[in-house]
C-alpha cells in the first residue's frame, strides 16, 4: 500500500448497551459519514492524496474483531467501497460487557499492522460506555500516546449522560486530541462526520 497522510483505526462500540437498531444506525451513520463529499475532499487533502482506513468491532476484553481490513481511500470510489464493505459487515463480536481499555489496546495493535506507512496515527473510539471490565483505559492511552498515536472519542450520551467527561480523561490522548458526544446513535453521522474531517484535516486545520 503506498503511503498516506493518516492511517485511522474506527474503533466501535457493539458491546450489550448497543442494540440491533441502535447497531445499525451507529454503522449506517458511519457510513453514511464516509461518503460525504466534504470528508472525501478532506481525506484527498493532504500532501500524499490519501489515507488508510480500518474498523474494528468491540466488545468483552479480547472479543475485538475486524470488521473491514486495511483500505486505501485515495478516491470518492474507494470511499464508498469502505462505507459499502462496513455496512455489509456482521456484528461480530455479538455483545459482552463494555471493555474499552482492552479495545483500545486491538486499535493500537492494527495501526501497528497498517500496510501504508503514514504520516500521522489515529485512533477512533467511539461507543456509549464507560469501561466496565478489563484494562483500564488510560494506561493504554498513555502508551499509544508515547508511540506517536493521537486517541480521539465520540461519546454517544444515551445510556451515560456523563460519558463524554470519562472520554475526555481516561480515553483521548496525544497531538489534538479531542472526544465528542452526540445526543443518541440517531445523531451518529452528524457527529461522525464532524470527527472525521477535523481527523483527515489534521491538527492545524482542525
Amino acid at each position: 500500500m503506498q503511503p498516506v497522510d493518516v492511517a485511522l483505526c474506527l474503533a466501535i462500540d457493539v458491546s450489550d448497551s448497543v442494540d440491533f437498531d441502535e447497531f445499525m444506525l451507529m454503522v449506517g451513520g458511519l457510513a453514511e459519514a464516509l461518503r460525504s463529499p466534504e470528508v472525501v475532499a478532506a481525506a484527498l487533502a493532504g500532501p500524499r492524496a490519501s489515507v488508510a482506513v480500518c474498523a474494528l468491532f468491540w466488545a468483552d476484553p479480547g472479543s475485538a474483531e475486524v470488521a473491514v481490513e486495511w483500505s486505501l481511500l485515495d478516491s470518492e470510489e474507494a470511499a464508498r467501497g469502505f462505507a459499502d464493505r462496513l455496512e455489509q459487515a456482521p456484528r461480530i463480536p455479538r455483545g459482552g460487557a463494555t471493555g474499552l481499555g482492552q479495545a483500545m489496546v486491538s486499535g493500537l495493535a492494527e495501526l501497528a499492522r497498517c500496510p501504508a506507512e503514514a504520516t500521522r496515527l489515529v485512533l477512533d473510539v467511539s461507543g456509549d460506555g464507560a469501561n466496565n471490565r478489563g484494562r483500564a483505559p488510560a494506561p493504554v492511552r498513555d502508551v499509544g500516546v508515547a508511540a506517536g498515536v493521537t486517541i480521539n472519542g465520540l461519546a454517544v450520551l444515551n445510556e451515560e449522560p456523563d460519558l463524554l467527561a470519562h472520554y475526555e480523561a481516561e480515553v483521548i490522548g496525544g497531538p489534538g486530541s479531542f472526544a465528542l458526544s452526540c445526543a443518541d446513535y440517531a445523531d451518529f453521522a452528524q457527529a461522525m462526520r464532524m470527527k472525521l474531517l477535523r481527523e483527515f484535516r489534521g491538527v492545524l486545520t482542525a
